[in-house]
């Protein structure tokens, strides 16, 4: 199925990693990140992302500074 809004998503998508394939299918992102118990990259400021670790602690640890 295409994803109708992949071109309006990808405007806040802000994932570095290159070869991704679910840029701008938020649906398909979401899901695989939670199964690999992470979170995507739109959860994350732009410096915390490029350091890939998307882990829940990660998330935690950032947002906790305030």
């Amino acid at each position: 199925m295409e994803c109708k809004n992949r071109q309006k998503n990808l405007n806040y998508c802000n994932c570095s990693y290159e070869p991704c394939s679910r840029k701008g299918i938020c649906c398909e992102c979401i899901r695989y990140h939670l199964s690999m118990q992470e979170l995507p990259a739109c959860c994350f400021p732009d410096s915390a992302e490029k350091t890939y670790d998307r882990s829940f602690e990660n998330f935690i640890r950032i947002y906790k500074k305030g």
